[in-house]
Formats: C-alpha cells, structure tokens, sequence
C-alpha cells in the first residue's frame, strides 16, 4: 500500500444493481400497455375490420395486377406529350419548393421564440400562420385554388408553396430556437440592427441546417407535385387522373411506375446532396 493512496480508493467496490424499473413505474408501464392493447382491439372490433380478409389482400392484389395492369404501356409514357407534362411538375414542384423557401426564412424568424419581434403578436401569429399551411394537405390546398383560379399550372405552384413554407418553417424555427445566443447578444452589445444579427449572428449557426431543411422541402415537394395535377392542377397528375377515369389500367400502370422512377431518381439526388452538405459540417 503506497502511502499517497487514500481510504477510499482502497474500499471495495460495490457492485451495481440494474434493474428496468422499480415498482411504480413498472406498474404505470404495463397499465400503458394494456391500455394501448385494449384502444387497438376495441378500434377493430368497433370499426368491423375483417382480419380474415386482410390476410387474404396480397394474393387477390396480385391477381389483379396480373389481370388488368400488367403488361405496363411503357411507349404511353414514351409520348412526347407526356414528357412535356413529367418536365412540368418537376418545374411545379421546384417552384413551389423555392418560394415556400423565401416565406420560410421571414416566417421562421418571427416563429423562433428566442429571435421573434414581439413574443406578445408577432410571434403567436407566425405559429399559427406556419402551422394553418401545414394542418390544411397540398391536395385539399390544389381544389381550393383550382376552384379560385382554375385549372393550370398556378394553382399547383400556389398549393405547394403554402405546403413547403408551413412545412420548412417548422423545422427551421426550430433549429433557430436551439442557436447560441451569446453570439446575438455580443452582436446586440455592439450595436447590430435586426438584418446584421440575422446574417452574422443566426444564419452562420444554422446554415447547414437550413441547407439540408431546403433539400429535404424540395424532396417532399416533387412528391406532392406528382399529386396535385390529379385535382385539376397541371402535371403529371392530370394524365393519371385521365386514365383512371377512362380505365385504362395498363396506361395507369405505366404512368405510377414513371412516378416512382422518378421518385427515387428525386431521393438519389436529394441523398447526395445531404451527404455533401454534411461535409460541409
């Protein structure tokens, strides 16, 4: 025994005892358990869902497919028509992307509690502005201002423009709530006005988050986009809706499979530049 060493480095260890949870709260966890057992038994039971028949869905959705969409009409896509349309919901979905971006960026300012203007009405009412565009879905946006505007391409810039800035701005206060704000305050101290603060205070904290929010809008975007053209909003919607009406299932067919190529080309891309921005870091 060395002479620098002390009592207490010398006493046993006491092994530790693990255990999940102690009585009460095992007791609150399996009541929460059962309880969710119990809404999920009692929602089936109340709502007649035939379980039986749920099981059976994949063979006869397979047979289905078989029997009236398939072979896909792969040169009905091939039209030129059809590939003007496809290039305008991507040009849709960009737009919508980029100006529900440029609302954002005020929007989430004023939505941020630690950086709004006034915590009393400026505040509340960007929260319930941000969260109004994202409670109200992109198809129920595209017939509202279908039935305003008409058909066409506005409606459908218009619907996910109001999608993407309630859907951005969420998540963008929130990255501008979690910032450091000793660097605002020593901007303040030296007397910065609001746009300086924004741009050399905020914006270099959150710049990587905002890059990769703005990817995954745009992500989100050209999804909807696919989707709005069928209420009357331009796009490739529009022949989808077209062939649903006329059943022409193997046109149908051939019209989901470009969306879902196009889908994963738009998830490839959206993946590579999250990995780049991540780099960034």
């Amino acid at each position: 025994m060395t002479a620098n060493a002390s009592p207490a480095s010398q006493a046993p260890a006491i092994p530790k005892r693990w255990s999940r949870y102690k009585h009460p709260e095992s007791l609150y966890s399996y009541a929460g358990w059962l309880i969710a057992f119990s809404v999920v038994v009692f929602s089936i039971e109340y709502l007649n869902i035939p379980l039986d028949r749920l099981f059976g869905m994949f063979g006869r959705m397979g047979e289905v497919i078989a029997q009236r969409y398939y072979p896909a009409d792969i040169d009905y896509i091939m039209d030129r028509d059809y590939l003007g349309y496809v290039i305008e919901t991507i040009q849709m979905a960009y737009l919508g992307a980029l100006f529900g971006l440029l609302i954002t960026i005020p929007l989430a300012w004023f939505a941020a509690y630690n950086m709004t203007p006034s915590k009393l009405f400026v505040y509340p009412g960007a929260r319930v502005f941000s969260m109004s565009c994202r409670a109200v879905h992109e198809t129920i946006w595209a017939i509202l201002f279908v039935s305003i505007l008409g058909y066409g391409m506005l409606p459908g810039v218009l619907a996910l423009t109001l999608f993407s800035a309630g859907f951005a701005a969420k998540l963008f206060a929130e990255e501008i709530e979690a910032i450091d704000m000793g660097q605002v305050e020593a901007m303040r101290a030296t007397g910065a006005n609001l746009f300086q603060v924004m741009v050399f205070g905020v914006f270099p904290q959150v710049r990587v988050a905002f890059t990769g929010i703005a990817i995954y809008t745009w992500d989100v975007a050209f999804r909807a986009a696919t989707v709005v053209g069928f209420f009357g909003a331009g796009g490739m919607g529009w022949y989808l809706k077209r062939s649903v009406l006329q059943i022409e299932t193997e046109r149908v067919a051939a019209i989901i499979l470009s969306i879902i190529v196009l889908v994963l080309i738009s998830e490839l891309l959206s993946a590579w530049a999250r990995n780049t921005v991540m780099k960034m870091k």
